[in-house]
């Protein structure tokens, strides 16, 4: 894995010109911020390949966090605002949990915006993830989501609908997360041009994308997940309902769980439901559910990584070729005018 945080190993230090910068913009709340980014460092590291990745984290002031947090956020973390004056290659914005009904109530909004505006003109590509898209393609080409009537939760069968420098390579069906409360009409962003990538029969759009003076990667899924990230969201869901913070018992996440673990979960449910106490959650079989979770999903999520690395590579070498021979006519000239000229 040629993977390294740039607040350690390249502080300070000239980085090679094979060496492709990449900044993460961690947006998630405190209790899954830490696994958000491990789990972006996982899929990102084990996508290197032969290249080398300076990654940088960066944080937005504006999305509400515990002092605490906060304070353990900027030992490794740059502010969003060092983002205006940094050369990266590639960017990555995760998603968060939603706080408003409408995206342009969210306190971190008008900074997010600014991050949309600067990618398209400073990267060569950005990856959005989830509730980033949604807001990525609201201010862009104002594009509302829509509230499902459930959660999509689960693991889901998608099949390319559009090969790309992204897409090619994968073998159908693959196997993508999706964790959402809210959807993307296909028929609008078609109209919008935007390129449907990949899709599921059942959730619908999964990655999306659209050519500008950058590439947009849009992910409605979650390809970075790893294998117990459903099982632990499931788990809060139940919390919250247990605690009276939400009416409806969650449904448990479609695809993931064999027969025996379903059983499992449906007998919690059923005592949960005659006997509603916020300290139940104690008693949720974790032990029971969490040994054998398979991430049927790495292989792919892995492979489309690997081929947005590729992509910002090649973008990086073809970059560098074209200015090789400029370079070089400028030191000619500059070596022809030193010459004592013919008399």
């Amino acid at each position: 894995m040629s993977l390294f945080l740039d607040t350690t190993q390249f502080s300070g230090k000239p980085r090679s010109a094979n060496c492709l910068t990449i900044g993460l913009i961690n947006n998630m709340p405190d209790a899954g911020f830490a696994a958000t980014e491990r789990q972006f460092i996982e899929v990102v590291g084990a996508a290197t390949g032969n290249s080398i990745v300076a990654l940088t984290l960066f944080s937005i002031p504006d999305v509400p966090r515990a002092d605490h947090v906060r304070h353990g956020i900027t030992q490794q973390y740059r502010d969003v605002s060092e983002l205006w004056n940094t050369s990266l290659d590639g960017l990555i914005i995760t998603g968060t949990e939603p706080r408003a009904a409408n995206l342009k109530d969210e306190p971190y909004w008008d900074t997010l915006t600014k991050v949309v505006n600067w990618a398209r003109e400073n990267t060569v590509s950005t990856i959005w993830s989830c509730l980033a898209a949604h807001a990525a393609v609201l201010h862009i080409d104002g594009i509302q989501r829509c509230r499902l009537p459930e959660k999509q939760f689960g693991v889901f069968n998608c099949q390319v609908v559009t090969a790309n420098q992204v897409t090619h390579k994968l073998r159908e069906p693959f196997r993508v997360p999706h964790s959402r409360y809210n959807d993307l009409s296909e028929r609008t962003l078609a109209s919008c041009g935007y390129k449907i990538l990949t899709r599921s029969a059942v959730a619908g759009v999964d990655t999306f994308c659209k050519q500008e003076r950058s590439f947009f990667l849009f992910f409605q899924g979650h390809p970075e997940y790893e294998a117990d990230t459903l099982l632990r969201e499931y788990r809060r869901d139940i919390g919250r309902f247990l605690r009276g913070e939400q009416e409806h018992y969650p449904a448990m996440p479609q695809g993931f769980f064999n027969v025996e673990k379903i059983a499992i979960a449906n007998e919690f449910r059923d005592r949960a439901l005659v006997d509603r106490r916020h300290n139940l959650i104690d008693s949720f079989p974790m032990s029971s559910l969490e040994p054998g979770l398979e991430r049927t999903w790495r292989t792919s999520s892995i492979g489309i990584y690997r081929d947005w690395i590729g992509y910002l590579s090649a973008h990086k070498a073809r970059k560098r070729m074209l200015t090789v021979p400029l370079q070089r006519t400028w030191r000619d000239r500059l070596i022809g005018d030193m010459l004592p000229r013919p008399t």
